[in-house]
């Protein structure tokens, strides 16, 4: 197996995979350690049996998501040197980058577009919001009120922990299917289209939703020492122009995962990445 760029995860996948047996090949993750050999270049990744690529697979420019790299690798130059038919693994394809696999006769397999994936990430990802919101609030989670939006996966996971630490939670949902539950779980409630107006009261705002939800309106309503978290893929769901501008704490938080859980988030894609090749028959 070769896994070619990405961060934390990454390198603990490598380890892990190495630990079950496989032979590991990686590049663009820094030295190796654990029987895991790394490669200078990408000659030999086409007789690999499957490869894995990045959680995102793409970054701007045309490159690969490879922050641990020592120079910047070019997506089309990864398909270049892979073979038509081989298992290619690779996490949050826009369109662009999966054109640019067909047009050399490549597959990606989304591993984060599986739902298994998705609900195991919700956990960490919750948890290193949380971590944010203890670090960036300048009172305790404990007493405040807690605005969650979009009742999603990561938003069902955050919720309940938000308020296991005496937050007092509502959730904004645009489903009211998804506003019964909140209900039913004891949550408050907002409709996720009509947030202006009610958002004064709020020490915390997390936005899960993939939508903007947040604007210059919405902004401006927060108090002073509100602070916003975004979860949201971007573009996320938050006008961070409007509140540089008006003085609001918001942070982007993006791939949380493996930011403050690599090995967990690691041991997912590992799961992940085996349920794949299982179905495909390897």
């Amino acid at each position: 197996m070769w896994l070619i760029g990405g961060d934390r995860r990454q390198v603990r996948l490598a380890g892990l995979l190495a630990e079950d047996g496989h032979s590991v090949h990686t590049l663009g993750l820094g030295p190796a350690t654990g029987g895991v050999r790394e490669e200078r270049e990408l000659t030999g990744a086409a007789l690999a049996d499957c490869v894995v690529l990045p959680l995102p697979v793409a970054a701007p420019g045309g490159r690969l998501n490879a922050p641990l790299a020592e120079e910047p690798l070019s997506l089309e130059g990864v398909f270049a040197a892979l073979r038509p038919g081989q298992i290619i693994c690779a996490g949050r394809v826009d369109d662009a980058t999966q054109a640019m696999a067909r047009d050399r006769g490549l597959v990606l397999h989304d591993y984060f577009a599986r739902e298994e994936l998705a609900v195991a990430n919700a956990v960490p990802t919750a948890e290193g919001a949380i971590q944010i919101a203890l670090e960036e609030m300048p009172v305790t989670l404990h007493g405040s009120r807690a605005l969650v939006i979009g009742y999603g996966r990561l938003g069902r996971a955050l919720a309940p922990r938000l308020a296991g630490l005496g937050a007092k939670v509502s959730v904004a949902a645009r489903k009211y299917a998804d506003l019964a539950w909140a209900e039913g779980f004891g949550f408050g409630t907002e409709h996720t289209g009509e947030l202006k107006g009610w958002l004064c009261g709020y020490d915390l705002v997390v936005n899960t939703a993939p939508a903007l939800v947040l604007g210059k309106e919405e902004l401006e309503e927060l108090k002073p020492e509100c602070v916003v978290i975004d979860l949201a893929s971007l573009p996320g769901g938050v006008d961070f122009a409007a509140a540089k501008a008006l003085g609001v704490k918001a942070v982007q938080a993006l791939s949380l995962p493996g930011k403050v859980a690599p090995a967990t988030a690691a041991a997912y894609l590992r799961s992940t990445i085996c349920h794949i090749l299982h179905e495909l028959g390897v």
